[in-house]
């Protein structure tokens, strides 16, 4: 049975075990606008298939998870697609480890996270033990077929129900080239098949990318030591989960001192960013937020359900298997108007509500001062994540004392709408990122420019 073809519940989705499998079927039964809950494969059940594509059951979680957060769930082996042997024998740019971890969702559940660990053949010349960085993959959407560590070994998956891109794959080789160890994180709920990926949600990502740090040094046979910098690094998505992660690493995580943390395109308020891609050719990620948040979030979901219409539930439910491709060839430039009974859109429903609009502004990035220095980064024409609240992110943390680099990545109107605006700076502003980044890693002090912020555009 597909993923795809199987009921949804608009309730926050738990994992289905044999136990619960009665309550499971009253609370389904009982959901009439079912579009949000995905299918569970419980450890060692039947294969999930989602949009033709059976996901791996190294992706179906235990019925029991470790009680430390970051602890190890299991490890196999993970083979590059984009990999040449070495004249040193080993492989370019290096060795990688697929793992599942434990982290703690918004909720304050556990939950099981996937990933990636890369151990790179490069030696680190910075000085001091091999670094490490968590990086945070940007948006590749809301089906399981779509999980980074996927991308890493599948970096393009086309068939006639999905497309997904590993457009990461080129930031996480060059950090493995500077001989930088990498791990990466699928987030809550993508990969893993007992739960619906949490798209956009701070503390799930901040979490899930702070506890891959805690199971890349879990790993037996790594180059990694107790002295091992650490940096955050994320473009959009994960510009959004590095943020959160550097903010919440105090309380959650007190014990990883952070070298620095890139924080690109970061989406620090949805409510703006929610305006940006209604109507854009990624129109796709507005039905992701809203799944997810409905999920984690009774008030908002109560709101969703009481004014969306049948071609809104129709949508949200297709929308919630989908990866970055499909989304734009099924939903590019749709509107949600299209989507709710009374035609206005959900952004505008949202802020009428006020228990669905505080649901939104937990979500508000930059209320906290950041751990350790910080880049933020963002493209002065990005109308999809839009430039104004990114730079707003980093004035907010200024004024908090944060250690801030701010870069406006200063480019033409590439075209409105189209994405150009918003995933062309990822690519031109790499390189600075990768340096810049390295160089933290190397003890190499950083140098804010929050003086400038009232001249920066």
């Amino acid at each position: 049975m597909s993923r795809k073809d199987r009921s949804r519940s608009t309730l926050p989705p738990r994992r289905v075990r044999p136990l619960r499998a009665a309550a499971v079927a009253v609370t389904a039964a009982a959901c009439l606008a079912a579009y949000a809950a995905p299918a569970s494969a419980a450890d060692g059940g039947e294969p999930v298939v989602s949009r033709g594509v059976t996901i791996p059951a190294f992706y179906n979680p235990p019925a029991q998870l470790p009680a430390a957060n970051g602890a190890l769930i299991r490890t196999e082996p993970l083979p590059l697609a984009l990999s040449l042997p070495g004249l040193d024998g080993r492989p370019m740019p290096g060795t990688a480890t697929r793992l599942m971890y434990r982290t703690t969702d918004s909720n304050g559940q556990p939950a099981a996270v996937t990933g990636a660990y890369i151990e790179p053949s490069a030696a680190w010349k910075g000085g001091g033990a091999r670094p490490l960085v968590a990086l945070a993959s940007g948006t590749m959407g809301q089906g399981d077929q779509c999980a980074p560590s996927l991308a890493l070994q599948h970096p393009l998956t086309a068939t006639p129900e999905t497309v997904s891109i590993g457009y990461e794959t080129l930031s996480v080789y060059r950090l493995l080239s500077a001989g930088v160890a990498v791990v990466v994180t699928d987030y809550v709920g993508l990969g893993t098949t007992d739960r619906l990926h949490t798209y956009v949600n701070r503390v799930d990502e901040a979490h899930a990318l702070l506890d891959a740090v805690r199971a890349a040094h879990q790993l037996p046979a790594t180059s990694l030591t107790p002295d091992s910098r650490t940096g955050l690094y994320g473009y959009s998505q994960g510009g959004g989960a590095s943020a959160s992660a550097a903010e919440l690493q105090p309380s959650y995580a007190p014990e990883i001192e952070l070298a620095g943390t890139y924080a690109g395109a970061p989406p620090a308020d949805l409510t703006a960013t929610m305006k940006g891609i209604d109507g854009s050719a990624l129109a796709g990620a507005l039905a992701w937020s809203i799944n997810g948040f409905a999920q984690a979030d009774a008030d908002l979901r109560d709101v969703v359900e009481a004014n969306i219409n049948d071609a809104g539930r129709a949508a949200l439910k297709d929308a919630s298997t989908m990866c970055v491709g499909d989304a734009i060839l099924g939903y590019g430039f749709a509107k949600s108007t299209k989507w709710t009974t009374t035609g206005k859109s959900l952004g505008e429903i949202i802020a009428a509500e006020p228990k669905a609009q505080a649901a939104l502004d937990k979500q508000r990035i930059g209320t906290l001062k950041p751990s350790g220095p910080i880049r933020v980064a963002t493209g002065t024409q990005d109308d999809i994540v839009p430039h104004s609240q990114a730079r707003q992110l980093a004035v907010d943390w200024c004024r908090k004392g944060g250690d801030v680099t701010y870069d406006a990545v200063i480019l033409p109107n590439l075209g409105d709408k189209i994405l150009t605006n918003h995933m062309v700076p990822l690519i031109t502003d790499q390189g600075d990122a990768v340096s810049w980044m390295t160089d933290r890693l190397a003890g190499k002090r950083s140098v804010s420019n929050c003086w400038s912020m009232p001249i920066q555009p």
